[in-house]
């Protein structure tokens, strides 16, 4: 059997909580010499990827800002992070306890969303489909000789299932000892909106947070101009810029399946994983970008779209009013659709 990773990708996937294809187009310098709307650049790291905010105002304290930033990301990765042995998540996820458990705001926030978001795309997006992320190889460590067979497969998809997972009256339960909830595909989103909130709250209102690709944007440049974003190429071999697009005051949220892969006997195997099959997609679709509010809600919906495939994903973002932007691979290209909602925004 001939098997290969993308692995320059797949290792570092190993350290991030999402992947996602979102370049963000940025302008200006930290601060700009605009005196009247001058434009400061934050950077740091978190969630084991980097985050880049921009804030535009006048006689900003970005220091303060920065510090007050940082405080809540370490807040959050200690809430639901599974690379920190320690943190909230992992210490449910390690119990065998069946008993009900009160959670911090923030899970329970998170946790809330996540099952509302499994609810509606009818279980495209699984939080607990974590055992079958790590039996196709696309875990921290594990790595597997051999494509999973039937049993191994159908055993670890007995782990797996919202139907497993509750949260009521503020508290958090499981109906097997060993459910494994990973949060990674609405989390950064999830911190994207925490930034926005605080930096709003310090009576900032022209922003741009990005952390790992998914954004929250508000307002306008220094220069006066709305934010702009690319939405990349979806290809493995460059970073290009396939479509520029004017979110106006909302997050943008992009998932695809282009950068981490493995392949086998000629077969190429995508690390995001169907929870009904149990198996890496299979379908046309490489790219899905929403444009919503709500960054954890985007970043929640393009991974639910992803493995829903173009017709059904095209359908269930016309159905429930999303702007949802999504790209296939063809023999002959790429192809584009959009739903009527996303037309507004593109440049």
């Amino acid at each position: 059997m001939q098997y290969s990773f993308n692995l320059t990708k797949h290792k570092l996937a190993a350290k991030l909580w999402l992947i996602t294809s979102m370049l963000v187009v940025f302008s200006g310098c930290s601060p700009s010499n605009d005196l009247a709307r001058q434009e400061y650049l934050l950077q740091g790291n978190t969630m084991g990827t980097t985050y880049n905010i921009k804030l535009v105002g006048q006689n900003i304290d970005a220091v303060k800002i920065q510090q007050g930033i940082d405080k809540k990301l370490k807040q959050l990765n200690q809430e639901m992070s599974t690379y920190i042995t320690d943190s909230e998540l992992s210490t449910f996820n390690q119990s065998g306890s069946l008993s009900p458990v009160n959670v911090s705001a923030g899970l329970a926030r998170v946790i809330k969303e996540a099952i509302r978001l499994g609810e509606l795309s009818n279980g495209a997006l699984d939080v607990t489909v974590g055992p079958l992320v790590n039996l196709w190889g696309f875990g921290p460590e594990y790595r597997p000789e051999t494509i999973p067979n039937n049993e191994l497969l159908a055993a670890t998809k007995a782990r797996v299932g919202l139907d497993k997972l509750a949260f009521k009256n503020g508290m958090l339960s499981k109906s097997i000892p060993d459910l494994y909830v990973d949060l990674s595909t609405i989390a950064k989103g999830y911190g994207v909106d925490l930034v926005a909130e605080f930096v709003e709250a310090n009576g900032i209102n022209n922003y741009l947070v990005e952390i790992g690709g998914e954004m929250r944007l508000k307002g306008f440049k220094h220069t006066g101009e709305l934010w702009h974003v690319a939405i990349e190429k979806p290809l493995s071999t460059e970073r290009a810029v396939h479509q520029i697009i004017v979110p106006k005051d909302n997050a943008v949220a992009t998932s695809g399946d282009y950068r981490i892969y493995f392949e086998a006997d000629g077969q190429r195997f995508s690390h995001i994983i169907d929870p009904k099959t149990g198996k890496p997609i299979n379908h046309k679709l490489v790219s899905v970008t929403v444009i919503h509010p709500s960054s954890m809600t985007a970043d929640g919906l393009s991974t639910a779209m992803m493995v829903m495939g173009e017709e059904k994903a095209l359908a269930f973002a016309e159905a429930n009013d999303l702007a949802v932007y999504i790209i296939e691979k063809t023999d002959h290209g790429f192809v584009e659709q959009s739903t009527v909602k996303f037309m507004q925004y593109l440049k």
